[in-house]
């Protein structure tokens, strides 16, 4: 398709021109390949030709009220901000290898939308993606619901604040991160997790954190079963625990939780667990020789 540009100058920083595109349809492959300082509005990316790629290669690109249902839209983008748009289903892998991103009050619900960016912020989405967020690094997270699964895996630098996720396997390899606010309904969050602190949220889901070293959940609520296990340098500061059976299985921990905790097995050397009630304690290894303090 021949490209419409409405052509306005106005003063930015910098001091550049930015090309408007408005109400027009893409479907060509690579239809704005390399294009550099645009902003489009209320466009479609959608079509027979049935194009991938619309923005590849680009920089300095806005995308406000534009809807996206062709593939790989987003990649080796630099400088890239997407408000108010719905990126589809068939919008497969919408976001990769870019970086200095926002985004906003946006639809992601394409597989795999966004993958090894960095220095991203994302506000009010939401995101409906499996295998979302994969080997990213600085990325900004606030109000947004999402359902994945391996939703942020092998990243780090993480800041996210009142997110609602609802899926499997979240958060596993990442690193050097922060939640606060949250509230994740998961199964097998936070494995082999390094350097985390997770403030005020509810995490529900069965094996949580399972291998994970120096990390801290503060005024949590913890919901499932054999949660904590094979854990180094873990820390629980004033946490509820419900359902919570086989908890601390090999792990060192230094833990004050304010609700009865159903049992707790093999805590390690030097471990100190504070709890109201336990319903059993089990030691079946020569080395579980943790404290655990009722009180």
């Amino acid at each position: 398709m021949q490209r419409l540009f409405s052509e306005v100058h106005c003063k930015r920083r910098g001091g550049f021109s930015v090309k408007i595109i408005e109400d027009q349809t893409f479907d060509a492959e690579r239809a704005l390949y390399g294009s550099r300082d645009i902003m489009v509005k209320d466009c479609s990316f959608d079509g027979p030709a049935d194009g991938e790629s619309a923005f590849k290669e680009c920089s300095n690109v806005q995308a406000e009220h534009s809807f996206f249902n062709l593939r790989y839209p987003f990649w080796h983008d630099h400088g890239l901000v997407i408000r108010d748009c719905e990126l589809t289903q068939a919008c497969r892998a919408a976001l990769w290898y870019s970086d200095h991103i926002t985004i906003e009050n946006t639809k992601l619900h394409g597989i795999k939308a966004l993958r090894e960016c960095s220095d991203a912020v994302i506000r009010g989405c939401d995101i409906l993606s499996p295998e979302f967020g994969w080997s990213s690094r600085k990325i900004e997270m606030e109000n947004c619901d999402a359902e994945s699964e391996y939703f942020m895996m092998r990243s780090f630098g993480l800041r996210f604040t009142n997110v609602r996720m609802k899926g499997k396997y979240s958060f596993q390899y990442i690193k050097d991160s922060v939640f606060g606010d949250c509230t994740f309904d998961t199964k097998d969050a936070f494995w082999h997790a390094k350097n985390v602190i997770v403030r005020n949220c509810t995490v529900k889901g069965e094996y949580l954190a399972w291998y994970c070293e120096n990390v801290t959940f503060e005024n949590c609520r913890i919901i499932g079963t054999q949660p904590l296990c094979y854990c180094k340098g873990l820390k629980l500061i004033d946490c509820e625990m419900e359902g919570c059976d086989l908890a601390f299985e090999r792990s060192e921990v230094e833990a004050t939780i304010t609700t009865p905790v159903v049992s707790i097995k093999n805590p390690l050397p030097g471990s100190r667990i504070i709890v109201p009630e336990v319903g059993e304690i089990i030691r079946d290894i020569k080395e579980a020789t943790g404290t655990v303090q009722t009180q």
